[in-house]
């Protein structure tokens, strides 16, 4: 597995030193710095990354790792939390399960890691989740699906659930007079329940699931998928899946006549999807964070300049836009620094702050986390967006 490790240095004055992201000392938790309860902590604070950056899930990962990498880079001027030096190890899991297994266990076992962020996607989450809840690491996760942290005592993650983006995607449908929809869904992790849920919260929207036809994340031919969908008499679609797989499975649908109204889910919230779509992405619609289509926000949203400074930084650093997937890896890492800047890394406390997690503002939304809630994000931390003219453009608030 390719690694990469990194030392950097955090400054005490994070909490209201971190310019670019916009937030005032109250999102990013105070300033109290690497002690808890009096008792003092020494050594490094070492945070472990699980990315997908190569593989299937490449187009998610890479852009994360470049945000964790950035940030840390940006803390690098100063003199530690509390004194202590911070060291941010990233781990490719070649977008595989076996492999995010392999790389958490090498995080846990030999580089004695504080707090762990990753993975990229659902299935690689799941696989961790075992390890870190046995091991007792405090995690987050930038995946999306629910399972990530049902139930859970130490995962927590910063992408939006599966679920209230389903509840965006089918309260339009419920508008428009939608009353069948057909699903075309990923084979992996990403995709799993998904076809139930939407039975779930049709139900309540008098929306019934149509046909349901699922591909793996790798696949480059649609045609027999799509070809279903085109006889079948439902109102709409929805493709659920990650780019560049459902980039090409819009081109499909459109290149093969199928008729309807489409909706994506937030795993195609990146120009990537543009690159595989290309012209046939344009009508798709899709429920995702505020980061694509920033320009476009009333300039009293709470996000619009945390966003917008996060644009600016990254666009300076790597030449190019960040995706909504870079996102979830800037909250991820302002969760966990703030959590080790308010009591330190020893787990039990670490994991009892992030928990404390409130009203931080993000990327991906506004979060709260609770004991019953790891996710702390709802429904609003979504818009909904159109696909036009190369780009996601604001659709509905």
């Amino acid at each position: 597995m390719k690694k990469s490790r990194r030392r950097f240095l955090v400054p005490l004055a994070l909490v209201s030193a971190v310019a670019f992201a916009g937030c005032n000392s109250s999102n990013l938790g105070g300033g109290g710095g690497g002690t808890a309860g009096g008792e003092e902590e020494s050594g490094p604070i070492i945070i472990g990354a699980v990315l997908d950056i190569t593989g299937v899930g490449a187009n998610l990962g890479v852009p994360e790792q470049n945000t964790l990498t950035m940030l840390a880079d940006k803390l690098n001027a100063d003199g530690g939390i509390d004194g202590r030096e911070v060291e941010l190890i990233i781990e490719d899991n070649q977008s595989t399960e076996d492999g995010a297994a392999k790389a958490t266990t090498q995080l846990i076992e030999s580089d004695k890691v504080d707090l762990i962020i990753g993975a990229s996607r659902t299935g690689p989450s799941i696989a961790m989740r075992p390890i870190v809840e046995s091991a007792k690491i405090p995690t987050i996760s930038i995946a999306a699906n629910a399972a990530i942290v049902e139930g859970s005592d130490w995962v927590f993650k910063t992408a939006q659930n599966d679920v209230v983006v389903l509840e965006r995607i089918l309260d339009d449908a419920e508008e428009k007079g939608y009353t069948t929809i057909d699903l075309v869904r990923d084979a992996t992790g990403f995709g799993e329940g998904i076809a139930e849920i939407i039975t779930e919260l049709g139900a309540e929207r008098g929306i019934t699931l149509g046909a349901t036809e699922a591909f793996e994340p790798s696949a480059t031919d649609f045609t027999p998928q799509m070809t279903n969908i085109r006889a079948t008499d439902s109102d709409a679609v929805i493709i659920w899946g990650i780019t560049p797989s459902a980039g090409l499975a819009q081109k499909a649908f459109v290149e093969l006549g199928v008729d309807k109204p489409v909706y994506q889910s937030h795993g195609v919230a990146n120009q990537a999807f543009f690159d595989a779509a290309g012209d046939t992405a344009t009508g798709a619609i899709a429920p995702m964070g505020r980061l694509l289509v920033v320009d476009q926000l009333p300039e009293d949203d709470p996000q619009r300049e945390v966003i917008e400074e996060f644009k600016t930084a990254y666009e300076d650093e790597f030449g190019e836009a960040p995706s909504s997937f870079a996102g979830h890896a800037y909250d991820a890492w302002m969760v966990a620094i703030n959590a080790i800047t308010e009591v330190g890394t020893d787990a039990e406390k670490l994991r009892d702050q992030i928990e404390k997690t409130s009203d931080l503002v993000g990327i991906s939304g506004i979060f709260t986390m609770t004991p019953d809630n790891h996710s702390g994000l709802d429904a609003s931390a979504l818009i909904l967006a159109e696909a036009k003219d190369g780009r996601w453009n604001l659709y509905k608030e």
